[in-house]
């Protein structure tokens, strides 16, 4: 064969067979006289083969990749993840979980008077920890001060033989969070630009701190490009305005952010070197903002106000140094936490005004006499979201720009929370209808440990509303309000085949519905009946589908939410349209799906 024949080639030939095709096809018409042998048995039709098969994975790993790399086709959850993050969307996998516990402690009552000696109301330190029955750890937010004049006191102890008190039970409350405060100690040597620090464990749920071994603090920010935080500073003239803090800009050259990749979490540093660490410990907005006489160089005319250094090292990496890390890290993967669970004390941490004026073993009882419990669920933690849920808040916080100005905008805002400070499962954002201003009512909905929704706490509406006051618009006002849920029931009635199981096959069609709500419902989404219908003509074994009923379930342990199904059913009878503030619930699938054979 002449070297310079053009030799066609089909580029669009990509799997095993056709690719097998085109090289036997290619062999008949220009090797006639050197491969005749087209035996499927033959060694060349091995040769041929082979070749085949490796295309076909080479297409298949090349369609892979290219599908890999765009945040539309991805399929795997980690490259859906690592995508959604060049959007701007941050992911924890271990969100944090807040509620208030009640404690209780015993202290004696007075010789003297024979009321309480508040010599042993002692104050419960930050820190104290906490379990609950299945396992879960809880940290003290805040001091609790036993002898606060609030605290309510009962007689919690009598002398049996004249009735006088002789201990008195305090009652106070404090606030929790998920997780234990754990250590890490890294050795850092020459410098490195961009330092990751790989921290121990899987469910971490936030770094608390880091210092170098010198007594550099690191600040943890949003991105490395962002060189100013907001501090308070104590109030001398609170008294007289109420404001406890002032707020200052601080300027941070040494910070760092925090990454998770699915069970890995890191901490990334920027490129700067201590040689070249010129900022103060305040940022002087005039010297980045101003055009001056004298300055040595022109910043942009727009401010941002998280950005006043101007620099481009993205911070300082530690060198030749030892960090200390301090970071949350929860115990278990579901870390909320049902009413009355949370009844261990672990390591409590009380601290008296005056231990040397007061006894030992009676200091010591009253430790040994404090008492825990949650009157309230403890919530925050929510199943992880799909990857299409996912991919549509990634898409939701990069069109946001970190501001809310539509309804999209703030539910995206909401979804986008740091999950240190808890999470929701499904929101809705309405505008108020009764409100002359721009006021806008939010419900929110939680996840409970049994993976039901549930009521928000107050801890997480706080949070949230902390977190939306730095993102809204200057002239909306929100109420964060509890969602609707409207638990179902479904009956269906079914014509079988008479050649099939009925049982298993009425096992089959009530699992049919059940995969129908694998993904939650949103607030205000439809329920399609017609969906339902669907489902069940796919069983096999299944010949006609006669009637499919929903039944709204109310009372314990459902909602005690009521929704007219009749009135909200389309005209068609194909779906059921609630109100927005409202969402469908199949909460127990094995009781509430029943199936009848005609």
């Amino acid at each position: 064969m002449p070297d310079d024949k053009i030799i066609p080639i089909k580029y669009t030939s990509r799997d095993f067979t056709s690719i097998r095709r085109d090289l036997l096809e290619h062999a008949r018409r220009y090797y006639p006289n050197t491969y005749k042998d087209f035996n499927e048995a033959s060694f060349g039709s091995f040769v041929v083969d082979s070749v085949a098969y490796i295309g076909d994975m080479l297409s298949f790993y090349l369609d892979y990749q290219a599908n890999e790399s765009f945040l539309d086709t991805a399929a795997e959850y980690k490259n859906i993840l690592k995508l959604s993050r060049t959007l701007g969307y941050k992911f924890n996998k271990s969100p944090s979980s807040y509620g208030v516990v009640q404690l209780f402690l015993l202290i004696p009552a007075s010789t003297s008077t024979g009321e309480p000696d508040m010599r042993f109301a002692a104050t419960l330190k930050e820190g104290t920890r906490f379990s609950s029955d299945q396992g879960g750890v809880f940290t003290l937010l805040e001091d609790v001060d036993f002898s606060n004049t609030e605290n309510k006191i009962i007689v919690a102890r009598v002398d049996e033989t004249n009735g006088a008190p002789t201990y008195y039970a305090i009652k106070s409350e404090g606030q929790v969070v998920s997780g234990e405060l754990l250590e890490e100690f890294e050795t850092v040597g020459a410098f490195k630009r961009f330092l990751r620090v790989e921290l121990p464990g899987e469910n971490i749920a936030d770094v608390v701190s880091v210092f170098d071994s010198e007594g550099h603090e690191f600040v943890q920010v949003d991105h490395l490009s962002q060189d100013v935080v907001f501090k308070p500073i104590p109030n001398t003239n609170s008294t007289n305005d109420g404001v406890p803090n002032l707020m200052k800009k601080v300027a941070v050259p040494r910070r760092f952010v925090v990454e998770h990749d699915d069970d890995t979490t890191f901490i990334q540093f920027g490129y700067g070197s201590d040689s070249e660490l010129l900022s103060g410990s305040l940022a002087d907005t005039s010297d980045v903002v101003l055009k001056r006489h004298g300055r040595s160089f022109v910043s942009d005319a727009s401010l941002d106000p998280t950005s006043l250094g101007s620099t481009d090292k993205f911070g300082v990496a530690p060198s030749s140094t030892t960090l200390r890390i301090v970071y949350r890290s929860n115990t278990e993967d579901n870390v909320n936490a049902s009413s009355n669970s949370v009844t261990k004390v672990v390591e409590p941490i009380i601290e008296f005004k005056n231990i040397t004026l007061l006894s030992e073993d009676t200091r010591d009882f009253v430790v040994s006499s404090l008492e825990v419990t949650n009157e309230k669920p403890i919530l925050g933690d929510v199943s992880l979201p799909s990857t299409e849920e996912i991919k549509i808040r990634a898409l939701n916080t990069f069109a946001t720009q970190n501001r809310a100005v539509t309804r999209e905008d703030y539910e995206s805002l909401i979804y986008s929370m740091p999950a240190k400070f808890g999470a929701v499962k499904r929101c809705c954002v309405e505008k108020d209808p009764d409100s002359f201003k721009r006021n806008l009512n939010i419900y929110v909905l939680s996840e409970n440990r049994e993976g039901h929704l549930t009521k928000t706490n107050p801890t997480i509406k706080n949070n949230l509303k902390t977190w939306l006051d730095g993102v809204r618009m200057i002239n909306d006002t929100i109420d964060i309000l509890d969602g609707y849920i409207v638990n179902i029931g479904i009956e269906y009635d079914v014509v079988v085949n008479p050649k099939s199981n009925k049982f298993a096959t009425l096992r089959l069609a009530s699992k049919a519905i059940e995969d129908e709500f694998k993904v939650q419902k949103e607030l205000g989404e439809p329920l399609y009946i017609s969906d339902f219908w669907s489902a069940l003509k796919g069983v096999e074994g299944i010949l006609d589908v006669k009637d499919v009923r929903i039944i709204n379930k109310v009372g314990a342990p459902y909602s005690e939410t009521i929704c007219d199904i009749k009135e909200k059913t389309s005209t068609d009878g194909r779906s059921i349209i609630p109100p927005r503030t409202y969402i469908f619930e199949l909460k127990y699938p094995n009781v509430d799906i029943k199936g009848n054979i005609l």
